[in-house]
């Protein structure tokens, strides 16, 4: 894994991003705001992969806009080598922007379906014609089909001629296309079977190691996101609540979403399955328009005092860990913060019943 404090190519702090409520026709009045990103900290290293998870609506898919500047923050920095791009227009932010490419969640309405593959995939080559000569972009488009598993005669088909997995394959190479150091991709699999989420983890995979890339990968599959992670880090509500090493997370969560989230990993194993404490999470989330002071989390938690009513917790290394090294020192945003072995050992080790693989991907 890379190590992030020395090498790292991403440099997220403090980023938030409101979008206003309104009313009025004529004269329109900000009554409030949609905090969907409220928060968040965090730091790629070259060559690793972050994995983000957390429930629908926690501000996945808006840090992961912001990071490739489809959507401009409200506030906070995202430093791509040190220089902030949130400050960056124009010719510069479009240098950057080729260095920083995404692989959407949905194969069947993110490529045009007018435009041929080769279209779709050669198309950076026309905002970025620097990124390869004009007569040998047909050439790189062939090359790409290749590299992502597709044959290179497909290059004049158009989207519909593909399955959902082809699709997504088609993608990812787009996002190649202008050698970008860093992918950002938003939940690539959640909408393919789960035979080709396999084969499209492995890809990603083996493209990290070909082409030297850094991934924030972001899911709610927790068992895919620790097949590809490095890091892992836990969003609820608008911020990330927790985050470490992925066997540091998985085998020794100490915030109490944290648990509730991995004792609902389904588990083969019946035996198992049985011995595993489940926690039932009481209510349902708040809404980000109307954030429960303090720990936002304290409506739903078991160990909620009337501490975590008044005082925010600070994401760091819990009081309680600093002073004994380990797996549970690790960041974690809890007032009350516990390490709880929620998953069985031989499924946090990564193996089934059996003690094979557990063919996850």
């Amino acid at each position: 894994m890379a190590d992030t404090m020395v090498d790292p190519i991403l440099e997220v702090s403090g980023l938030v991003k409101h979008y206003p409520l309104t009313q009025g026709i004529l004269i329109k009045k900000q009554i409030g705001a949609v905090k969907a990103v409220d928060g968040v900290d965090f730091v790629l290293g070259r060559g690793e992969t972050l994995g983000i998870v957390g429930e629908s609506g926690c501000g996945k898919s808006t840090v992961a806009k912001m990071l490739v500047n489809l959507e401009r923050p409200t506030a906070g920095s995202i430093k791509y080598k040190g220089e902030d791009i949130t400050r960056l227009s124009g010719r510069a932010l479009k240098a950057v922007r080729r260095n920083i490419q995404m692989v959407f969640q949905d194969p069947y309405t993110s490529l045009n379906p007018r435009m041929t593959v080769g279209d779709i995939i050669g198309e950076p080559y026309e905002i970025h014609p620097e990124a390869a000569p004009k007569g040998d972009r047909r050439t790189r488009v062939r090359e790409l089909l290749d590299v992502v598993g597709l044959n290179p005669e497909y290059i004049n088909r158009y989207p519909h001629q593909f399955s959902g997995g082809q699709r997504q394959r088609i993608g990812i190479a787009r996002g190649l296309a202008l050698r970008p150091e860093v992918i950002v991709a938003d939940e690539p699999v959640s909408a393919l079977d789960v035979s080709v989420q396999a084969q499209v983890i492995n890809l990603l995979d083996r493209l990290q190691n070909d082409f030297d890339l850094s991934y924030v990968f972001i899911a709610h599959d927790l068992s895919i996101v620790r097949h590809i992670s490095d890091r892992v880090g836990v969003m609820y509500l608008g911020r990330i609540v927790e985050i470490g090493r992925d066997e540091e997370i998985y085998e020794h969560p100490t915030h109490p979403y944290t648990q509730a989230l991995l004792s609902a990993v389904p588990v083969p194993d019946p035996e198992a399955r049985e011995r595993r404490e489940r926690i039932i999470l009481s209510g349902d989330v708040p809404s980000p328009t109307n954030i429960p002071s303090g720990c936002r989390f304290r409506t739903r938690c078991w160990k909620a005092e009337e501490r975590c009513a008044v005082e925010v917790p600070v994401l760091a290394v819990p009081a309680v860990f600093r002073s004994v090294p380990g797996p549970a020192a690790h960041d974690s945003a809890c007032h009350f913060a516990e390490e709880k072995q929620v998953v069985p050992p031989e499924q946090a080790a990564g193996e089934a019943p059996d003690g094979r693989a557990d063919g996850r991907a």
